[in-house]
């Protein structure tokens, strides 16, 4: 059932331990990474001097990254022997850049999708009905995977009545099951598995409903019909009374009496899902969950009896809740609903098995508080780039990451450190670090990265304009980092402005129309825009017709022309930026088997693999646990 390697790292490691080990050494001591890696934001890359370029990354490094075509460092990055290179232009990377490429890739998870040796199902177009190509392929891949995940689970376990089926999983509960098209294929043919939707949205679920009739796993409400009565009641009722409810319900009880007919018309009747034996069902409980603890979800679900004997046992709830043995499922929880799933499993008898895909990890929180490195240069910028970077990450959210007592109290130790000190205990990232962790840079072709490249270009250049104009300001942060040479008026020594001693209010601006990306002038005006007359944006009215209201073509001209040089640098920046973050991601995803295999009074089994195509969805590690029969 489990794969070969329970963590599908890439490097040449001799177990998970050994791993995990070198994944978090590495995280805590590596300082480029830690700068990539949540210590730099493009919002500010052209706020200071010298640029982010010149200041986060080693000399070394400058000159061969600005020689080289994007694409063509992408395929260093993530593609090429790196014992077989061989540049055009005869140049070499210097060899501090090889082993920081060699430690990422070493540390990242292998994302290659097996694909499984029978062929997968296909989807029929009633179940398939409102889903992208994308969607389709998960559905379709993990509704397989799933089903034979629970059957493995089955064909394992220890009868607990002398029957085999008795020890099978009874129930999917899928975690933000959103518009469920998961739990519907999995409730279709040739599945018909019991699924539980758990979604908050109330418009999901009605939307899940409208799919599910279309599917025929929602049936019309059957009632009994009497044509010549119906005839009678209207003709009693009369023609000019069409609209009048009270009217035809006093035909109705005229004509009919007390004779078990439901005259409503067809548009009224509801719509009831079946029971059969043999066939899946679907069941949608609606409410958010802030924990794992599943009691209140549990006691909701209907065993939905497929045969008179099950009638019989159903003689207490205890009896029921023990035969409910249930498997936590999701199609890329969003952020800690992902923690939520995976922690089912130790909250609650019920559950027997999890398997959880991840996403959006910018929308974790954080257990620990704000990262701190030995550095203090790197300090301000986590805290200040972002409104979002400081509160979201001092929130010290028990449900938020790590999971793990590993993860949250590990410390490197003082033969680890360049400085020879032990650093603050446990992992800690920022939103800037976990939103980097959701690209896909493996994916990037040259039209796309052209694109954002793009956005973030013309995105920097207009913080910039902003800073000038004084739209916003600088946020100083390392007081005691003091240009002695500059004395202001009053005799102060000035505070030296550096990529990591200050930065600038952070602008939420959000997308733009797609015209607005064609020229940074489009893109300022429409920025402009929309920051004043948005309702989203109010607080931003008023600053942009002072500050920005005036603004000429020529004026936006003059700065594109300045920093289009340096356009490069920040293409270079984001790339290894979202190269290095694989590793956040490996790190997120570690730290969640490892709180799995921390529980060894519930867990028996946990592991991590590929369950989708990288190219079609690269969120696609499921993170696995198994519940051992006695617990």
């Amino acid at each position: 059932m489990p794969p070969a390697r329970p963590l599908p790292f890439v490097g040449d490691f001799s177990s998970p331990e050994e791993y995990v080990q070198a994944l978090l050494r590495f995280v805590r001591t590596t300082d480029i990474f830690q700068i990539l890696c949540g210590g730099v934001h493009i919002l500010d890359f052209f706020t200071s001097e010298p640029g982010l370029f010149y200041a986060a990354l080693p000399r070394e490094w400058h000159d061969f990254l600005l020689a080289q075509d994007m694409m063509r460092l992408l395929d260093l990055f993530m593609r090429d022997d790196l014992d077989k290179l061989d540049f055009e232009d005869g140049s070499e990377p210097p060899e501090s850049l090889l082993r920081y490429i060699r430690s990422i890739r070493d540390l990242s998870m292998d994302r290659q999708f097996h694909t499984p040796a029978e062929k997968l199902p296909v989807l029929p177009r009633s179940v398939s009905v409102g889903m992208k190509p994308k969607k389709i392929h998960e559905v379709s891949s993990f509704a397989s995977y799933l089903t034979r995940l629970s059957d493995d689970i089955q064909s394992t376990s220890s009868p607990t009545s002398g029957s085999t089926a008795d020890a099978g999983i009874t129930h999917f509960v899928d975690f933000g099951s959103g518009q469920n098209y998961l739990g519907r294929a999995l409730a279709s043919e040739p599945y018909n598995r019991r699924v539980v939707a758990v979604e908050g949205r109330e418009n999901n679920v009605a939307g899940a409903r409208v799919l599910d009739r279309l599917s025929g796993l929602a049936i019309k409400q059957k009632v009994m019909r009497n044509k010549k009565l119906w005839n009678q009641i209207l003709e009693v009722r009369g023609a000019d009374k069409e609209d009048d409810p009270e009217a035809l319900a006093a035909a109705v009880k005229q004509v009919a009496g007390s004779e078990a007919f439901d005259f409503r018309p067809m548009d009224q009747l509801g719509w009831t899902y079946s029971v059969d034996e043999g066939k899946g069902q679907v069941q949608y409980v609606s409410g958010r969950l802030d924990s794992g603890d599943l009691a209140e979800v549990i006691a909701k679900i209907d065993s939905n009896p497929s045969s008179e004997s099950d009638l019989e046992v159903r003689d207490s709830e205890s009896e029921r809740q023990r035969k409910l043995k249930l498997m936590a499922i999701s199609i890329h929880s969003c952020g800690n609903l992902s923690h939520f799933g995976i922690r089912s499993l130790v909250l609650n008898p019920s559950i027997r098995a999890v398997a959880i895909v991840g996403c959006c990890y910018n929308l974790m929180t954080e257990r620990l508080g704000p990262p701190t490195y030995k550095h203090t240069y790197l300090r301000p910028s986590l805290q200040a780039v972002n409104g979002r970077v400081f509160s979201e990450s001092d929130r010290r959210d028990p449900q938020g990451f790590p999971m793990s007592e590993r993860f949250a109290t590990t410390s490197a130790g003082a033969g680890e450190r360049a400085d020879g000190k032990d650093g603050d205990a446990g992992v800690r990232l920022n939103i800037t670090a976990r939103m980097m962790a959701c690209q896909a840079p493996q994916n990037w072709s040259h039209e796309d990265s052209e694109a954002f490249f793009t956005r973030h270009f013309f995105r920097a250049v207009l913080q910039k304009i902003f800073l000038d104009r004084g739209v916003v300001s600088r946020i100083y942060h390392d007081q005691s980092n003091r240009d002695d040479d500059a004395v202001l008026g009053d005799g102060t020594a000035e505070v030296r402005c550096g990529p990591f001693n200050c930065s600038t209010n952070p602008v939420t601006i959000g997308s733009l129309r797609k015209s607005c990306y064609g020229s940074l002038r489009s893109y300022v005006r429409g920025a402009i825009e929309k920051l004043t007359t948005s309702s989203d944006h109010k607080q931003y009215a008023d600053v942009m017709r002072e500050k920005m209201a005036n603004i000429t073509d020529e004026e936006i001209d003059a700065y594109e022309a300045a920093y289009l040089p340096r356009r490069k640098e920040l293409c270079v920046i984001w790339s290894l930026m979202a190269f290095s973050a694989t590793v956040v991601e490996a790190l997120i995803v570690a730290d969640r088997w490892t709180y799995l295999k921390e529980q060894t009074d519930v867990v028996e089994d946990a592991w991590v693999e590929a369950v989708f195509d990288y190219k079609e969805s690269p969120r696609n590690l499921v993170v696995v646990g198994i519940k051992k029969e006695a617990a």
